[in-house]
C-alpha cells in the first residue's frame, strides 16, 4: 500500500469508527451523540440556559433548541422559567434522562480525549497540525464544526447552513 492509500484508509477508519459508535449509541440508548452530550451538559452544568448549553457545546442556539425540542418530546428534558429572572429559561433533566445517562456508553470523544491527554505535547501538536492540513487538503477548513464526534446532521437548519465542498478542477 502506498502512502496515499495509507492516509485514505486511516481517514476511512476514523469515519467508520465514528459511524459505528453513533449506531451503537442509537441502538443502546435510542439517542444520538449530540443528544447524549446535551443531556450530559445539562447534568454537569446544573441550572443552565440554552445559550449557556450552546456555548459549552460549541453549537448554535438554534441547533441546541432543536435538540432540546426533540428531547422534550421524548420526556427527557423540561424547560422552566427562572424564578429570579423571568427572561431566562433553564433546561432540566427528567428522572428518565438521569437513568439513561447512567447506562449510556462513553461518548467516543471522551475515550479519545483520555488517550490524547496521555500523549506528549509534541505528539499532540503533530496531530493537530496534520489534521488541520488534511482538512485544508479536503477544502474543509471553512466548514463549521463542533468538537462532537458524530456522523450525520444535527438538524435540517444546521445542514442547510453548511456550504458544499468545492473541489479544484484538474
Amino acid at each position: 500500500m502506498n502512502s496515499i492509500e495509507a492516509v485514505l484508509v486511516a481517514l476511512r477508519r476514523v469515519i467508520r469508527a465514528t459511524d459505528l459508535h453513533s449506531k451503537h449509541l442509537a441502538k443502546t440508548t435510542g439517542l444520538t451523540a449530540p443528544q447524549i452530550l446535551l443531556l450530559q451538559t445539562i447534568r454537569d452544568q446544573g441550572e443552565v440556559t440554552i445559550g449557556e448549553i450552546a456555548n459549552e457545546m460549541s453549537l448554535s442556539q438554534a441547533t441546541v433548541t432543536t435538540i432540546i425540542d426533540r428531547l422534550e418530546k421524548r420526556g427527557l428534558v423540561y424547560r422552566q422559567r427562572s424564578k429570579t429572572d423571568k427572561r431566562k429559561v433553564h433546561a432540566h433533566l427528567t428522572d428518565e434522562a438521569v437513568e439513561t445517562l447512567k447506562s449510556a456508553p462513553i461518548p467516543l470523544q471522551d475515550q479519545f480525549a483520555r488517550q490524547y491527554a496521555d500523549l506528549q505535547e509534541w505528539e499532540q501538536t503533530m496531530i493537530i497540525s496534520s489534521l488541520q492540513r488534511v482538512a485544508e487538503m479536503m477544502n474543509a477548513q471553512h466548514i463549521d464544526a463542533s468538537p462532537v464526534l458524530y456522523v450525520g446532521t444535527f438538524d435540517k437548519q444546521a445542514n442547510a447552513e453548511e456550504k458544499p465542498i468545492e473541489y479544484p478542477k484538474s
